[in-house]
């Protein structure tokens, strides 16, 4: 195989994603509508709780609304990547994906490409959502929009990847709702998208012990460091490594071989 057919693959399957993207403008509507709630509304109510404090990497005093955008940035990223591994079990039953899986190329590369295509529209819904938030007047640095790219592109693809291996064991489409369910909302709420994690300690030592290992509170701390000019060496390199490890299962998982699509048929 040459360069060009990876490429020329690559091309098709992002290609493919965006199109389907395009065409589908209500799922768009939703994956900015339920973040922009939050934002006028949930953040709106709690500023009389919680008023402005010194919230780390800024070391300076922010709203509420700045300390969650971060936050509903990865929210964003989280619902497209597991909506992306809906749109993988409707193709598995469609027969799509087997056409995809049995190209001449590796199959790591197909489902690395996959995951590519993910995260380039969770990176278009999440700058769309910024811009909004910066006609709401919050405006982190001019730079921090380029600088938060490579963080973008990290999250998004780990939360890809986790939602790729999930959808490896889902037998039907029906089963998908009932598995988010038990994967979104505990890992969203049990973290440090809406709250820093010295309130959570304070609340909860248990609790603050689980959002520091979630790798959500790691990809948003990234995302939030890197907006406002930081560079944060230990979410970093924890979500770089479970991502890693999420592609590996999910690489695994649809191997016919080995990973539970196998099992499934057995």
């Amino acid at each position: 195989m040459r360069l060009l057919h990876y490429l020329r693959a690559l091309n098709a399957i992002v290609g493919r994603e965006l199109l389907r993207f395009l065409h589908q403008r209500g799922r768009f509507v939703a994956a900015l509508v339920r973040p922009l709630v939050w934002l006028f509304i949930f953040a709106a109510g709690f500023r009389s709780t919680l008023g402005i404090a010194v919230i780390p990497p800024y070391q300076t005093y922010i709203l509420y609304e700045e300390y969650i955008t971060p936050g509903l940035v990865g929210m964003i990223l989280l619902f497209n990547g597991m909506q992306s591994s809906l749109s993988m079990v409707y193709d598995r039953e469609m027969g799509s994906m087997r056409i995809l899986l049995v190209a001449p190329l590796p199959r790591w590369y197909l489902l690395s490409s996959k995951l590519l295509a993910s995260t380039c529209v969770s990176i278009l819904q999440a700058y769309v959502f910024l811009a909004i938030a910066y006609l709401y007047d919050i405006q982190p640095p001019l730079l921090g929009y380029l600088e938060v790219l490579p963080a973008l592109v990290l999250v998004g693809l780990m939360l890809g990847a986790l939602g790729m291996f999930l959808s490896s064991f889902i037998k039907q489409l029906e089963n998908f709702a009932g598995v988010m369910n038990f994967v979104i909302f505990p890992m969203f709420f049990l973290s440090t998208a809406l709250y820093p994690l010295w309130r959570l300690q304070e609340s909860s030592p248990l609790l603050a012990t689980l959002a520091r290992y979630n790798p959500f509170s790691q990809g948003v701390e990234l995302i939030r460091f890197a907006l406002y000019g930081q560079f944060n060496r230990y979410a970093f390199l924890y979500t770089l490594v479970t991502m890693f490890i999420f592609l590996a299962l999910a690489i695994w998982g649809y191997n016919p071989s080995k990973g539970l699509m196998t099992r499934r048929g057995r």
